[in-house]
């Protein structure tokens, strides 16, 4: 759950610049982030014992830590104001108690202080950000996260999420073969009973629900091939004799059952664009960081010797925010 409330918006880089003033940490476009602003964001962070601790003797990485959040962030602010796009508190709070499906948020996130310096507000403005580039995707048409589009994603996806209930039995000869389809297709009850006649390790003593994924190759085709309550013998040398495979029913689950999954994947989708989409609109941003502090370098200020900051090793990106 941590992984998905702290994955942040990597990959955003910087265009060098001329514009350099000792009272500002970093320009991005029209927007500055003083010297003053970065210093106070970096002391609040400090007053949480967590964080300190965290940081421990490293606060001038940390204070590059935090320029990257600043610096981010008013990337994102560009990228909404350019496509008209809004977020609110409400959405962010609502969709922070979707992530974290009944945690305690106190736990959550003192947790995060502790193992990853980031504050509350960082987690905060991360979410923001997520919500602000799902939104940029549906502004410009690349992502449908309506309950309809939610419905026809389950439509394309809709096979793919089935599972077979099978049963395999592997018999000595096709005489038997034949036998054994012809009783289970008669009496599928009896599937246990013929099962425990042929008991081997290429037998299922029960039947079972796979989805096609996860059949037996040599397999496969002929399960996809038959019919529920039908079945078929197919001679697998390997296996030891000849096998007969009843396919009960193949069961699908419902858009309800699944929809939550859908807009998980809806929103990871979108959130895919929305990254190419804020990219872009930084490339059109002047970003030039205070060489004080260092270089930015894919979304993060990093020492100008080409070192990496890196806030959440265990998300594989910073959360953002102030």
């Amino acid at each position: 759950m941590l992984a998905v409330l702290l994955v942040g918006a990597a990959g955003l880089g910087g265009l060098a610049g001329c514009r350099t003033a000792p009272s500002v940490a970093a320009y991005v476009g029209q927007t500055q982030v003083s010297v003053a602003e970065l210093d106070d964001a970096v002391a609040r962070r400090l007053a949480d014992p967590d964080i300190a601790a965290f940081v421990g003797d490293g606060e001038a990485a940390f204070t590059r830590q935090v320029l990257s959040l600043q610096v981010t962030e008013a990337v994102h602010d560009a990228a909404a104001q350019r496509l008209d796009v809004e977020v609110t508190d409400a959405d962010v709070r609502d969709r922070i108690g979707q992530l974290l499906d009944g945690s305690d948020p106190a736990a959550v996130f003192a947790q995060v202080a502790r193992q990853q310096g980031a504050s509350e507000a960082d987690v905060v403005e991360n979410v923001r950000q997520q919500l602000i580039r799902q939104r940029l995707a549906a502004a410009v048409g690349e992502a449908d996260l309506s309950e309809a589009g939610l419905r026809a994603r389950y439509e394309q996806v809709r096979e793919s999420l089935g599972q077979v209930e099978l049963g395999l039995v592997t018999v000595p000869d096709q005489a038997a073969a034949d036998a054994v389809l012809a009783r289970l297709t008669a009496d599928p009850a009896a599937y246990p009973a013929v099962a425990a006649q042929y008991a081997g390790p290429n037998t299922l003593p029960q039947i079972e629900a796979r989805p096609p994924a996860d059949l037996p190759q040599v397999l496969a085709a002929e399960v996809a091939r038959t019919a529920p309550g039908q079945g078929f013998t197919l001679a697998v040398p390997q296996a030891g004799g000849v096998v007969v495979g009843f396919v009960r029913a193949v069961v699908r689950p419902t858009f309800e059952e699944v929809r939550d999954e859908l807009a998980e994947q809806a929103l990871a989708d979108a959130d895919a664009v929305g990254q190419q989409l804020v990219s872009a609109v930084r490339d059109d941003l002047d970003v030039v960081v205070n060489p004080r502090y260092g270089e930015l370098t894919e979304g993060q200020v990093v020492p100008a010797d080409g070192g990496v900051v890196q806030l959440l090793a265990d998300a594989g990106a910073a959360p953002a925010g102030d």
